[in-house]
């Protein structure tokens, strides 16, 4: 009868065991973020959909192009300063974003003007000023027009264009894109919605959690 117990006893013990296993590599394994966009498979290799490449001007007068954002993670939209109407939710969303990230020397910012005739570098200069950000952290870029729109609706997907029935002139997209260190673009949020950029800082976090796991198994 003894014996029975302890076998009893035993097998309770490694069905607890397992289900303490089982729980914790449930824990461990994470669903990683969609790629968007196309993709093609050559060779067997799959090629995703990746930010064309770009050189624009930020707020300092440097250039800033693919190589800026080399191994970074970086958020994008698509902005103009004298808009009255989504814009500033959006920066108001966006800072909530930078101060969450500051720190991290992982991610960047990058904000495009749909309006460059009028967001010079100096103007641009005195907006990041305002809003109290640094430089190294959130680039605001200006350069030809043609160029912001093309790479808005072919690589980010998003929409920016001039609009004389909007009240501003423009018509763009209220979207942070979320861009990962390969230049996919793996998240899509709307930028005047709290609950939207609650996601998008935990997207980030559950990005940089993904390569984490890559670097720790090679």
């Amino acid at each position: 009868m003894k014996e029975r117990i302890e076998i009893i006893r035993s097998k309770g013990l490694l069905i607890i065991i397992a289900a303490i296993a089982l729980l914790s590599c449930s824990q461990k394994i994470e669903k990683p973020l969609p790629v968007f966009g196309e993709r093609e498979v050559i060779n067997g290799d799959t090629l995703f959909h990746t930010i064309a490449p770009f050189e624009f001007i930020n707020q300092d007068s440097a250039i800033v192009n693919n190589a800026t954002f080399k191994g970074k993670i970086y958020i994008a939209d698509f902005f103009f300063t004298s808009c009255r109407t989504i814009c500033p939710i959006m920066k108001t969303q966006m800072l909530r974003v930078y101060d969450s990230l500051k720190n991290d020397p992982e991610v960047l910012i990058l904000s495009h003007t749909i309006d460059p005739e009028y967001d010079t570098v100096a103007l641009l200069k005195d907006f990041a000023q305002r809003l109290g950000v640094s430089s190294n952290k959130w680039h605001f870029v200006t350069g030809v027009q043609d160029s912001i729109y093309k790479i808005a609706q072919t690589s980010y997907f998003a929409t920016a264009m001039e609009d004389n029935s909007e009240p501003d002139g423009f018509i763009h997209s209220g979207a942070f894109l979320l861009i990962d260190k390969e230049q996919r673009i793996r998240g899509k949020y709307d930028g005047t919605v709290e609950a939207e950029v609650n996601l998008l800082i935990q997207d980030v976090r559950k990005l940089e959690r993904e390569y984490a796991g890559k670097k720790s198994a090679q």
